[in-house]
């Protein structure tokens, strides 16, 4: 899951530098992550995973890291995966 993420965070992101130099917990805001970029990471993780970001993940927090990434990708992938 983190080498798809950093995939699309690299195709996606715009970051100033090449995410494999950053760490998983490295603030990609920090990085150079615009609001209009985290919207286009976005989308490519929802087709990416085939999942949907619900409202309340809607912000700045679940797209500054690697890390707060995949740990929002695993919990969205596991209800999607659940039993009902």
């Amino acid at each position: 899951m983190t080498e798809t993420i950093r995939r699309i965070i690299d195709e996606e992101g715009r970051l100033a530098v090449a995410v494999a130099s950053l760490d998983d917990t490295t603030n990609l805001y920090d990085a150079g992550l615009t609001s209009h970029a985290s919207v286009n990471l976005m989308l490519a993780l929802e087709d990416a995973f085939d999942i949907e970001f619900p409202d309340e993940m809607l912000q700045k927090q679940t797209f500054e890291s690697v890390a707060a990434i995949r740990a929002s990708l695993e919990e969205l992938v596991g209800a999607s995966i659940a039993p009902t």
